[in-house]
């Protein structure tokens, strides 16, 4: 995803006067190009994510349309104040491109895991997210969204699906229909989740936008008597947006929220390795529909 965040934005670059590119050290090999092409627009601003954050407000405020790039806790943590205040409370117009997310850097640490990132900024009202679990569907929603005026966050993943779908802003995608339950699957957590209910009568929902939610397909497609949520960071981030959307049922479904554990990582590894720990494998979350049907 990150070689195709390159290639989006060079490509923006050469058609659209407005894109103003920050960088907060990160990326800077792979945009040696842009630097070269484009260097009145294109800054590395270095490990300085509040004050960066600030500099793209400004930018947004004179017609520009900034994109910040940086990990995961350092544009979603360190800079949340300026999100809100500069971004979400004067309604300015903002990209936020993350990596690492939620423990992609896993021998790193807590300093460099963010499995809270998505949770951190639903707080802020207007704030676009987006969480695609290809380099292609990143593409598609980047440009269809990256200039509509409204602060929005990209968590782009190390890991991601094999297969691409024709994904829209703001809409969740339907894998299959079934009847004895209904698969919420997360961005880059698709894959898992088709694996893990291959044989399974049950509907998959496929979110790639988080905000705004997409509470009609929901709604209308729902089947069985519960709910399985798979979310690639903090479990039950999205439990408010799930149960807005069935609020006018007459009897609420059972909720399952398979994530990221609400508890600090002191396991180190390689990502798989955590994903193990954490019980957040395919036949993990296999075991866990199976049992809850």
């Amino acid at each position: 995803m990150r070689k195709q965040f390159v290639k989006t934005i060079e490509e923006i670059l050469s058609k659209d006067n407005r894109l103003v590119v920050l960088l907060g050290d990160i990326g800077i090999f792979g945009f040696n190009n842009s630097f070269k092409n484009y260097p009145s627009r294109v800054y590395n601003i270095g490990i300085l994510e509040q004050s960066t954050i600030g500099v793209a407000a400004g930018l947004s405020m004179n017609g520009l349309v900034p994109v910040v790039h940086t990990i995961a806790p350092f544009i979603v943590e360190r800079g949340f104040e300026q999100i809100k205040d500069d971004f979400g409370y004067q309604k300015l117009g903002g990209n936020f491109v993350s990596v690492g997310a939620s423990y992609d850097y896993a021998a790193l640490g807590c300093t460099h895991h963010c499995p809270a990132d998505v949770g951190v900024l639903k707080n802020i009202p207007g704030v676009e997210i987006i969480v695609p679990g290809t380099a292609s569907e990143f593409d598609r929603l980047f440009k269809s969204s990256y200039a509509d005026g409204k602060p929005t966050y990209f968590r782009l993943s190390e890991k991601s699906n094999t297969q691409s779908y024709d994904v829209e802003f703001g809409k969740a995608f339907i894998i299959k229909k079934g009847s004895k339950a209904t698969v919420i699957a997360v961005g880059p957590m698709l894959d898992m989740v088709k694996e893990a209910c291959k044989d399974l009568d049950v509907t998959i929902l496929y979110y790639t936008t988080l905000a705004p939610f997409d509470e009609g397909t929901l709604a209308n497609a729902i089947s069985g008597k519960t709910i399985f949520v798979c979310e690639p960071f903090y479990e039950g981030t999205l439990s408010f947006d799930v149960s807005k959307a069935l609020s006018k049922m007459s009897i609420m479904p059972r909720m399952v929220y398979i994530g990221v554990p609400r508890e600090f990582i002191h396991y180190y590894g390689k990502s798989e390795d955590i994903d193990k720990h954490l019980k957040l494998r395919t036949e993990d979350i296999r075991e866990r529909i199976v049992n809850n049907i």
